[in-house]
């Protein structure tokens, strides 16, 4: 990388932090907080948010712009460098004048089953004018890389792999949630939507007194559906749906489980797997798109969702889990770090700067 003359502008685009208990909301919050802890002289940090949370990540050296619906149109301000940190782009990206940096999530829409072949059209369309217009696109795993080279063959050379952090979530001694049980359980977190796939775990209930604490957003429609798995197999009274929950809450639920189950359909990346991983219990995966890669060695992975082939996957997993594994689990989640991943987009944004 050249030397820099002087300091340059950056606009990192957290537009999509509205709602609390969202994944991209967890996502601009950790990488900002590490971003704004390793800032340097060479950059001018600018965080376009909400106007709710400005001061998130301090105001030493940071400055906030608010949205506002006309920027989606025109945006009045001149950056060096911008860094659109989701792939739905709001600012207008073909407009402004910079460097640009996008990240790309995941292309879910084409492994979610009954997308229909003119919305995947148009949802491609608008991915391949953003790539056009940016100059490096980071991917959050080998797998989101993977499939946008597949579908863009021209972002070949543009992109990059930079992983998530998970920070480990603290027990807070004395904490209790709202709901908890009184005997052993299972956690499942996520969206409650069909994406997630939660339905096929109410078997894993029968021949046993676990309850199945299902937490996050829910879809009532496939609540509902849940519930009737588990009508069908016995179990529905030991189905417990909380809602979103706080972190305090996901750390109890983390750190008491007998298990963390995971058999999401679509993931870039699946951030829950490795908060799990840092609390050293077992955790079981569906075999899909990125969660092989995430979870590893360390995981034990659906092939497919029969009742009785889950079960026994289900059993003998937890029977071959030991305190070992449960070291080595802890030790491979600690790499996925939010600081290393803050230091990798800051070089992202160094190299830009250095080749303007």
């Amino acid at each position: 990388m050249g030397k820099l003359s002087g300091s340059r502008k950056l606009l990192i685009a957290l537009d999509s932090m509205k709602y609390q208990n969202t994944g991209l909301f967890h996502f601009g919050r950790s990488l900002g907080e590490a971003i704004a802890k390793q800032k340097s002289n060479q950059l001018k940090i600018t965080f376009y948010m909400s106007k709710r949370y400005f001061g998130l990540f301090g105001w030493s050296g940071i400055t906030y712009t608010a949205l506002r619906e006309i920027y989606k149109v025109f945006f009045p301000f001149r950056y060096d460098i911008y860094h659109f940190t989701d792939q739905y782009a709001r600012l207008p990206i073909g407009r402004v004048k910079g460097r640009k940096v996008l990240t790309i999530h995941d292309l879910n829409q084409l492994h979610e089953p009954g997308r229909s072949r003119a919305k995947v059209e148009k949802y491609l369309k608008r991915f391949r004018k953003y790539i056009h217009h940016c100059d490096v696109v980071i991917a959050i795993s080998r797998f989101v890389a993977e499939d946008v080279v597949r579908q863009f063959p021209e972002a070949k050379d543009k992109i990059r792999v930079i992983y998530n952090g998970a920070d480990k979530l603290e027990v807070v001694a004395g904490h209790l949630p709202r709901f908890s049980p009184a005997g052993a359980f299972l956690f499942a977190l996520g969206l409650v939507s069909s994406k997630k796939n939660f339905h096929v775990i109410p078997p894993l209930l029968v021949g046993n007194d676990l309850i199945l604490i299902i937490s996050g957003i829910i879809v009532e429609e496939y609540k509902e559906k849940i519930y009737e798995v588990g009508k069908e197999h016995g179990v529905s009274n030991r189905i417990v749906f909380t809602g979103p929950i706080s972190d305090r809450d996901k750390a109890w639920y983390y750190q008491h489980c007998e298990a963390f189950i995971f058999p999401s359909l679509a993931e870039g990346f699946g951030l829950p797997v490795i908060e799990a991983m840092h609390f050293g219990k077992p955790v079981f995966l569906s075999n899909k798109t990125s969660l092989p890669e995430i979870g590893g060695k360390h995981a034990f992975y659906f092939e497919h969702f029969e009742p009785a082939y889950m079960q026994k996957l289900f059993a003998d997993g937890m029977d071959q889990f030991n305190e070992q594994a449960a070291e080595n689990m802890k030790a491979y989640a600690k790499q996925f770090n939010w600081d290393r991943t803050a230091a990798l987009y800051l070089d992202i944004y160094r190299g830009l700067t250095s080749t303007n």
